[in-house]
């Protein structure tokens, strides 16, 4: 079984959302991981906040980020474990992130000590 990282990327990063609707994503959040998890195929994950975070540039400056003049932001993962991108697709479908418009879920296998072919 290979695994795949889920990336969550949110179309308006700055937008700040109520404690409530923070609440309610988090619950739905943890309930579509534990269905994940109850078939054996969660692995990890974790958000990212955006407190102590930096970008580092290709001239070495580092600047205050994930902001400027980007749109979009990644907000956090999780790893599940699948026999296919699509499999691990489907199981990005139930995110809910996806509830905000323009927001996605990028899956991307990883790759352990293995060629990435």
């Amino acid at each position: 079984m290979k695994e795949f990282m889920l990336i969550f990327r949110h179309e308006d990063g700055a937008k700040v959302a109520s404690p409530e609707q923070i609440q309610m994503w988090m619950k739905q959040t943890m309930d579509w991981i534990g269905g994940i998890a109850a078939q054996n195929k969660f692995v990890s994950g974790t958000g990212l906040p955006f407190d102590e975070s930096r970008v580092v540039h290709h001239n070495k400056s580092v600047t205050n980020g994930p902001f400027g003049e980007i749109k979009e932001t990644i907000g956090g993962y999780i790893v599940v474990r699948a026999e296919s991108a699509d499999e691990a697709a489907e199981f990005a479908k139930g995110s809910p992130v996806l509830q905000g418009e323009g927001n996605t879920v990028e899956v991307r296998r990883i790759v352990k000590g293995e060629s990435s072919k």
